[in-house]
């Protein structure tokens, strides 16, 4: 421990007014919040393409980081430090990911008579490698998996999980299950650690198929007092990043619940039969056992993989607060940010953690595309709303749901971070209770502009095996992603849907063109042919609207007995037939450009007004493969004229922090290519072309 550590936190003489939160987005925001309830004041760092970002409004001061990309801007500890000294805080907050466990950065805060809100630098460093990090827990009694050294790994010992040894978050994982594949996947992860950790070093270890993902909240004081203050479940994840994270975790309450009927608390002690430790108590253990090896002070999160007879073993340790900590605070009551700055300021904590109570399950709203093998999503978010009774950033202490977000509408999702749009959790007294109100409030929630996960979060929330509390690590392949990502919206709803954007258009057109007289337009006193709309839709293809306007109502070709309560441009109220008379349904219709927007019960709908003459310019050939977000080309691997084959990696392409692969769509022959290594790329860019084989042999011929 350094000279300037000891005396700014143990002496408990640390006096902090001002906090710089070196982090941006929902992070920077979520910490400000608890400064705000402090009374401190809040400094933010900002990168080119975040100055318009939320966190930058709402702090009391703003300094600009240049540039775009996380190298330049906030993995720069030694402008971090400048920034804060120059806005005249006293501490700095890392919040969670890029140099929130750097012990380089941590280090460079103390040094300049800051406080770190963190632990120990020499606890970073201890943790900071997967690699021996691992060797210590082993040492300290922490079951663990055995490291494999990627040079070594056999057939016998497949498949294997490749892991950045120097951050998280998915980046730089790979699972490999053949030996011929492990060179080229070693490469790929090391070059993904590099660009996310600055530091390439991987290492493997044995991959379990059906694992669970149990973490254990840990907090701790200068004055020997070590908390485990609950268990979480992250088991539910698409490419090693989490996307459900709940506590308690089902896992252990089945297993503890099996033999012990009696109340659980914080500390892990049950009311039940004694004898061997309960999963819970053993969880607890163990992850004291780690903090109190490594002399660790603050929050941190000491991560297991459980198997169903809740055996479990050491993952690694995250010396820093998580991305799920929400679920923790609304089953303690704490406020773990405000612990970590009293901790910080070496005030002490009680002896025991407070009890546990009822459920939280909290979920990422992530600006993907499941069914398109979770593509990134980058583009602005017209609107995003999560209804009435929601509350933001704080710890719920009866039954409701908090959104956690760092946009806002009009806010722009870039290529450079990572896409997540909110955190949305809920706390209720039962597991049941939290897994529908979460799943109602992200179904009636009004989300427009960018493809989400939220109809897959939905769909998990509801089905069969998570209410079960059947959440493993291969869930998504388990249950089948492709029925888990399908629209929450029926094809005839989205039909229905369809009809409504139409009626509001017509609505909003005349409107716009200043008709009067109580007549629509279209109307006419004899028949006519009806008026036609065409909105494309991303999954069911194009819905055309054939309409007319009567005295009375309006009736729609392929509708029959289809009545109009209300139409005004902003919303549509339509008698639907049913067996046991009309069923009366109101749709939501928000317009941006071409872009419709329709909500109602029935589910989210997105369409795209199809315009009646197209630009022959506008057409793309056969074949085209189109960069599905903005990106840097970072490698090929097929050159012009060579014959490809369904699936083949054709190229890669960097954005937000991933690699992702351009595969070729059908067999064929690569018969264009317009990208070069290096090239940054705008969404819809012709990248390259596939052109089937018969059509390139005529082409020949003639």
């Amino acid at each position: 421990m350094s000279e300037s550590e000891s005396a700014a936190t143990i002496s408990g003489a640390a006096t902090i007014t001002s906090v710089l939160v070196a982090n941006r987005g929902e992070i920077a925001r979520r910490v400000f919040a608890t400064c705000r309830r402090m009374g401190l004041g809040t400094v933010a760092v900002y990168s080119d393409a975040d100055a318009a970002s939320p966190h930058v409004a709402e702090a009391d001061a703003a300094i600009r980081l240049p540039g775009n990309t996380p190298a330049e801007t906030y993995l720069r500890g030694d402008l971090i430090v400048a920034a804060a000294l120059a806005a005249g805080a006293d501490a700095i907050h890392p919040g969670y990911g890029f140099l929130s466990e750097n012990a380089e950065f941590a280090r460079s805060v103390l040094d300049a008579g800051l406080v770190w809100i963190g632990p120990p630098v020499a606890a970073i460093e201890q943790m900071g490698s997967k690699v021996e990090s691992k060797k210590m827990m082993d040492a300290a009694g922490v079951p663990v998996l055995r490291e494999l050294d990627p040079a070594e790994v056999t057939a016998a010992e497949l498949p294997v999980l490749i892991k950045a040894s120097a951050g998280g978050g998915g980046r730089g994982m790979r699972v490999v299950r053949e030996l011929a594949e492990l060179p080229a996947q070693l490469e790929a992860a090391r070059r993904e650690a590099e660009s996310a950790f600055g530091d390439p070093t991987v290492f493997c270890e044995r991959y379990l198929e059906t694992g669970r993902h149990i973490e254990v909240q840990v907090m701790a004081d200068a004055h020997g007092t070590v908390w485990a203050v609950g268990e979480r479940e992250c088991s539910i994840q698409r490419r090693h990043q989490k996307v459900v994270e709940e506590a308690p975790s089902p896992l252990v309450e089945r297993i503890d619940g099996a033999r012990d009927s009696g109340s659980r608390t914080s500390s892990g002690q049950s009311a039940g039969e004694r004898g061997r430790p309960t999963m819970r108590e053993r969880l607890f253990h163990a992850a004291r056992l780690a903090t109190e090896a490594i002399g660790y002070r603050g929050a941190g999160t000491v991560e297991f993989l459980a198997d169903e007879q809740g055996d479990f073993f050491f993952l690694e340790m995250n010396t820093r607060l998580q991305v799920e900590h929400p679920v923790t605070e609304c089953t303690t009551g704490l406020d773990l940010v405000r612990t970590q700055i009293r901790v910080a300021q070496g005030h002490r904590l009680p002896a025991e953690p407070p009890p546990l109570r009822g459920h939280s399950i909290e979920v990422r709203l992530y600006a993907e595309d499941p069914a398109q093998d979770w593509q990134p999503q980058s583009g602005s978010v017209h609107h995003i709303d999560f209804g009435p009774g929601t509350t933001e950033f704080a710890v719920l202490s009866e039954a409701g749901v908090r959104v956690d977000s760092g946009v806002v509408p009009g806010s722009v999702v870039g290529v450079h971070y990572d896409p997540m749009l909110a955190k949305v959790i809920s706390y209720a007294d039962t597991r049941d209770e939290a897994a529908h109100l979460l799943a109602t409030t992200l179904r009636r929630a009004r989300i427009h502009g960018l493809v989400t996960n939220r109809d897959l979060l939905v769909r998990v929330l509801r089905h069969p095996a998570f209410l079960a509390g059947d959440t493993d690590t291969a869930f998504f392949a388990t249950h089948g992603l492709e029925t888990l990502a399908a629209p929450l919206v029926s094809e005839s709803g989205e039909a229905l849907s369809a009809v409504a954007a139409a009626l509001a258009d017509a609505a909003a057109n005349r409107a716009a063109a200043g008709i009067g007289g109580g007549l629509p337009s279209g109307w006419r006193n004899l028949p006519s042919d009806p008026q036609r709309k065409s909105y494309e839709s991303r999954t069911t293809g194009t819905h055309e609207i054939r309409y007319r306007f009567t005295r009375t109502d309006v009736a729609v070709d392929g509708h029959e007995g289809l009545t109009a309560a209300e139409v005004t441009p902003a919303s549509v109220t339509l008698l639907v037939p049913g067996d046991r008379g009309p069923v009366r349904r109101r749709f939501e219709v928000a317009r941006y450009g071409d872009a419709i927007a329709v909500d109602s019960p029935l589910g989210p709908v997105a369409l795209r007004r199809v315009p009646r003459f197209t630009d022959p310019a506008d057409q793309v050939a056969a074949g085209s493969l189109l960069a599905p977000m903005p990106g840097t080309v970072i490698r090929l691997g097929a050159e012009p004229g060579s014959t490809v084959v369904k699936g083949q990696p054709l190229l890669w392409l960097e954005a937000m922090k991933m690699e992702h692969t351009i595969a070729a769509p059908a067999d064929g022959v690569l018969t264009e290519l317009n990208v070069i290594v290096g090239q940054q790329v705008e969404v819809g860019a012709v990248l390259a072309v596939v052109s089937d084989d018969s059509d390139t042999t005529t082409e020949t011929q003639e």
